[in-house]
């Protein structure tokens, strides 16, 4: 699609090919939102995921010049949050995309890059 454009063209092009790789249903959420328990009572604020695919990974999709902690704590205060194990950061940068893989280890709670 090129440089330079809005992030959530950049969703709409990798929801569109996760369709066609098969990825659709429950198989591929979109614009995933969960909501956080906190002393046994939820709290109203509901976080957001731009892709939620085999109820197992999580996709954050980014559009700027480079990443950086905000968006790396973004998506790991997201797998902690939830117990979600692998995490993908992407991001749609004006010259070469960026893709950061995490794994969040629960038990252990922490989380490694590969």
């Amino acid at each position: 699609m090129g440089p330079y454009l809005n992030e959530y063209m950049y969703q709409e092009a990798l929801d569109i090919c996760l369709e066609e790789h098969g990825f659709t249903g429950d198989n591929k959420q979109p614009e995933y939102h969960f909501s956080v328990d906190f002393h046994g009572k939820k709290i109203q604020h509901e976080h957001w995921v731009d892709f939620f695919i085999n109820k197992k990974v999580y996709v954050e999709c980014k559009a700027i010049e480079r990443l950086g902690a905000e968006q790396r704590q973004q998506l790991w205060n997201y797998m902690r949050l939830t117990n979600v194990r692998i995490g993908f950061l992407y991001n749609f940068a004006p010259i070469k995309d960026q893709c950061e893989r995490y794994y969040y280890d629960p038990e252990k709670q922490v989380m490694f890059m590969w």
